[in-house]
């Protein structure tokens, strides 16, 4: 199998494990969405510390723990990925699967539009004809929901704001994973300990219960570890169309596994979205089919 198809094996791994993800998340509806958080943190250090032992590979974490700036870093793309993690299970434990699709749909504009806020890109015609529907989308939405729809901006921002952290960073996706969790880890440890004390804790109540909370950190782990895989050997655009397939999935479980509603001016908003994405899309697509030849210029030149 050549690097490019084991690229889009992975990709698809990743994106379909994320896209299923409510289906594990809804067997833990008897524990509290800080207490699935803590436990996806927790045993998600221990899963990763073991595969980079196994590997042998900790001297790349203790250089990568020597670089302070670097931690620093680290600890705010941490907590940014905790606020999306816990937003997300709890969207999903209150029943608004759907919204937490939309949250995926617009994060790729939202991405666009801290590029522009925060490294100061310069959008071109159809970027900024895909952000203005997609703001045409959320104030659509707004007026079905009846309020903003939060937990979707929520997803948006944290996980596009997680993605820029990251981008900055180029760390390895192991190392980084069990920097990002080991921070998180003492926090949500002592939370744990405490909640045993009290009588809102699930775990080892039920064994059901108690193994899908130990397999939070493989659930956790393995589609982010996939994601990595698929990155570094597939094309950036084909990565970009990919994402699209786990709000897809999230979206089809909301509505015709949990039947939550979708009424007319709700599917309106989504179709904004939509035709945002298709622009968007459509627009990144042309734009690396131009530069395609600059490039191979540029390659030929240097030979």
């Amino acid at each position: 199998m050549t690097e490019l198809r084991k690229g889009y094996l992975f990709g698809l791994s990743a994106y379909l494990l994320w896209g299923f993800m409510p289906l594990y998340i809804k067997q833990l509806h008897d524990a509290g969405s800080l207490e699935i958080l803590a436990h996806r943190v927790v045993w998600s250090v221990v899963l990763v510390a073991l595969l980079l032992a196994v590997l042998r590979r900790g001297r790349q974490v203790l250089a990568l723990l020597r670089k302070p700036r670097t931690v620093a870093m680290i600890a705010f793309a941490a907590t940014l990925l905790a606020v999306n993690w816990w937003m997300y299970i709890y969207g999903v434990n209150s029943d608004r699967v759907v919204e937490t699709a939309l949250g995926y749909f617009i994060n790729p504009l939202v991405t666009v539009v801290l590029g522009v806020t925060v490294l100061r890109e310069r959008l071109r015609p159809m970027q900024w004809l895909a952000v203005g529907i997609g703001a045409a989308a959320v104030l659509v939405l707004t007026l079905d929901y009846g309020r903003l729809p939060y937990i979707a901006l929520t997803l948006a921002v944290s996980f596009g704001g997680y993605g820029l952290v990251k981008k900055r960073l180029n760390l390895a996706a192991a190392e980084g994973l069990l920097v990002e969790s080991g921070v998180l880890a003492l926090p949500c440890l002592a939370y744990l300990i405490w909640l045993t004390s009290t009588p809102h804790s699930t775990f080892a109540d039920h064994a059901h219960t108690t193994i899908l909370l130990v397999l939070a950190g493989a659930v956790t782990a393995v589609p982010l570890l996939f994601f990595a895989g698929a990155a570094n050997r597939i094309p950036l655009s084909a990565l970009g169309i990919l994402q699209y397939l786990t709000p897809i999935l999230q979206l089809a479980l909301g509505v015709f596994v949990y039947h939550e509603a979708m009424p007319p001016a709700r599917l309106a908003g989504f179709a904004l979205v939509w035709v945002a994405l298709i622009v968007f899309t459509a627009d990144g697509l042309r734009t690396a089919r131009a530069n395609r030849p600059r490039l191979n210029t540029k390659e030929l030149a240097k030979t």
